[in-house]
């Protein structure tokens, strides 16, 4: 086979691969990390090299102009080396945490009264054991049981393989007094054996600890608990690894199908928890393998990536994951760093699109708990959706893409420092005024910050209803750019980059299929029920992103449903406080696994009525204002002033 040499610059890093590799395929063998947001479709342009010489063919230009050909950028993701080649790698966009990764315990309130005997599985029991004789020849291990059946009640007691390998070495050290870590349900009556996870020499039931973990498509979060208390300890939260591999789900699992794509995606999932969980057991001085039990949440794909499991089935009709419901397994299976013999047990989901992370946020959010008509929204890339009381659930999911996570926008970004997050325009001048995280020069609009400027240019009149730029005003804002009309939010004397950030036409489409799809989703659930979403009493939304939404601005680009601001809750991380309270309780883990189980999916996909409802809210707030009544009500009192 013919291989040729590539020559990466500016690390001067040299490797030999086969004619026909892709360039990013070469760059990863020379250990260079390239980011791929959109999972390799050569979509979104985020992984263009610089050729200098040599031979690559380029399969795709798309994001790429015929300047930029010109100039010999290619896009790694979508070009084959076909000889010898030099290439200069670009600075890789680096994420900035906004995430906080040092709230203390404090910050964190316990979910309900926490009683360990009554409600943990987990226990530390002190037991002292008879040394052997040669009046009494008991094996170690049925002597352990005894002990555990004396001083325990504990009648059937198992273990596994790598606790007896060292159970005599550890008895006979600690001088027969040992703690026995006992994983076993005390609300179970079905008899089933008690499991000793670890033996431990002389008395260690002072300190049990556990781990609730949320792994999000953008983001991942480590509780570390202590289980006899529920207190948190400490939390770790950081960008999840395998967004250089994809921004979106769909995105990670087109990747996850290709080459060694899916041990490469739990690769990085796995050294981002581990990372996280290593700096969480370092504040609270304790060691990652001290943590005995792990409950975790995230939604199909990201599970099915954690675990291993081939998620191609969750995008392809009739849209089947692989299990919703994974049964309990040990941490060394799939390498988590903490205890090997741990139990990591995954929550239950619902369907390929909605998760256990749906599942913990509609219990820890309270939704089975009330008679009130209830929305819960994460608005994320899945855009998931419940509508429901304490009696019925029906839940979806609508695609609606990373758009309000910055992707897919030319100035785009995460809620890092230098993201614009907020935005007022003058309805006289259309001058701008802005928020930018940190307070420094702006580097880009995040989530929040673009809803806030797709409702400032609708309600100034900067921009129309079908989302169509006013080119006759009077402002040096509005002008034609590369991609057509735009909108100038700073100034390339303003930026950090030194670049005018800008708001394009395609940019504006992409957000309205966005927010469409979000409005479409929640809508066609109140309409199979019979309801209408002026009657939702009240509407929780959970999520990262949802901290940090403006509603009156949100209800202004038809995001959320026009209703009155107090019926409005935002929760937080909710899917991290399910995993919490599952961690701590098995009651709780019931409930989960309760509502996962009567929870009805609503396939959008097979749903006429659902792309009937998207076309109609990709106008601004929507085709019938008049179910936006507080929106018509703004235009009328601004075209006045105006």
């Amino acid at each position: 086979m013919a291989t040729c040499t590539v020559n990466f610059q500016p690390t001067e890093k040299t490797v030999s691969v086969p004619v026909g590799t892709l360039v990013h395929e070469a760059a990863h063998l020379a250990g260079l990390d390239l980011n791929m947001p959109c999972g390799g479709q050569g979509r979104c342009g985020r992984c263009a090299v610089l050729v200098h010489n040599g031979h690559v063919r380029r399969r795709s230009t798309l994001r790429l102009s015929p300047a930029d050909v010109e100039q010999g950028y290619a896009l790694a993701c979508q070009s084959v080396l076909e000889g010898d080649t030099t290439i200069t790698v670009p600075p890789q966009e680096k994420i900035e945490r906004r995430l906080v990764t040092d709230r203390t315990a404090a910050a964190i309130e316990l979910p309900f009264a926490y009683a360990p005997a009554r409600d943990q599985v987990l226990q530390a029991l002190l037991v002292t054991l008879p040394p052997p004789s040669m009046d009494d020849q008991t094996d170690d291990w049925s002597r352990l049981q005894r002990a555990l059946r004396r001083d325990h009640g504990l009648e059937r007691v198992t273990t596994d393989l790598g606790v007896l390998r060292t159970l005599g070495r550890t008895l006979r050290d600690a001088g027969w007094q040992v703690t026995a870590i006992v994983e076993c349900d005390p609300g179970d009556s079905s008899g089933a054996p008690a499991r000793v996870v670890s033996v431990l020499p002389g008395d260690c039931t002072d300190r049990l600890l556990g781990a609730a973990i949320d792994i999000g498509t953008t983001s991942n979060v480590v509780y570390l608990v202590d289980l006899l208390t529920g207190r948190v300890l400490a939390e770790a939260v950081d960008y999840n690894g395998q967004i250089a591999r994809g921004e979106d789900v769909i995105s990670r699992i087109i990747y996850a199908s290709k080459n060694n794509g899916l041990a490469e995606l739990q690769d990085l999932v796995m050294q981002t928890l581990n990372q996280l969980l290593a700096r969480a057991a370092r504040r609270a001085r304790v060691e990652p393998g001290e943590i005995y039990r792990a409950t975790v949440a995230g939604n199909s794909t990201m599970l099915h990536l954690f675990l291993g499991l081939p998620p191609e089935s969750i995008r392809l009709s009739p849209f089947i994951t692989a299990v919703n419901q994974p049964p309990p397994i040990r941490a060394r299976e799939i390498g988590l760093n903490i205890h090997p013999l741990a139990s990591v047990d995954c929550l239950p989901g619902i369907a390929s699109y909605v998760g256990a992370d749906i599942s913990a946020g509609v219990v820890s959010s309270g939704l089975t708990e009330t008679d009130l008509l209830t929305l819960f929204l994460d608005v994320g890339t899945n855009g998931e959706t419940v509508l429901g009381t304490r009696e019925w659930l029906i839940s979806c999911a609508c695609s609606a893409g990373p758009a309000f996570e910055g992707a897919g926008v030319d100035h785009g970004m995460r809620a890092t420092a230098g993201a614009i997050e907020e935005v007022w325009i003058n309805s006289k001048t259309f001058e701008p005024a802005y928020r930018v995280i940190g307070n420094q020069a702006p580097r880009g609009l995040c989530g929040s910050g673009l809803i806030a400027l797709l409702a400032e240019l609708f309600v100034t009149g900067v921009m129309d209803r079908a989302g169509n730029l006013n080119q006759e005003l009077d402002t040096p804002r509005v002008r034609h750019g590369d991609h057509g009309p735009e909108y100038v939010v700073a100034w390339a004397g303003e930026s950090a980059n030194g670049q005018d950030i800008v708001l394009t036409k395609v940019d504006i489409d992409n957000l309205l299929r966005a927010k469409a799809a979000i409005y479409a989703g929640y809508t066609v659930l109140c309409q199979s029920v019979g309801v209408d979403p002026a009657d939702v009493q009240q509407v929780l939304i959970g999520g990262a992103f949802g901290q940090y939404i403006n509603v009156e601005k949100a209800i202004q680009i038809g995001l959320l449903p026009d209703l009155p601001w107090e019926r409005f809750r935002f929760l937080g991380n909710t899917s991290a406080r399910g995993a919490y309270m599952a961690l701590l309780s098995q009651e709780a883990r019931q409930q989960i696994g309760a509502a996962a189980s009567k929870m009805t999916y609503l396939e959008l996909s097979a749903d006429n009525s659902f792309y009937e409802n998207f076309m109609s809210a990709l106008f601004l707030p929507h085709t019938e204002i008049s179910r936006f009544p507080s929106v018509q009500a703004a235009l009328s009192n601004g075209r006045d002033a105006r």
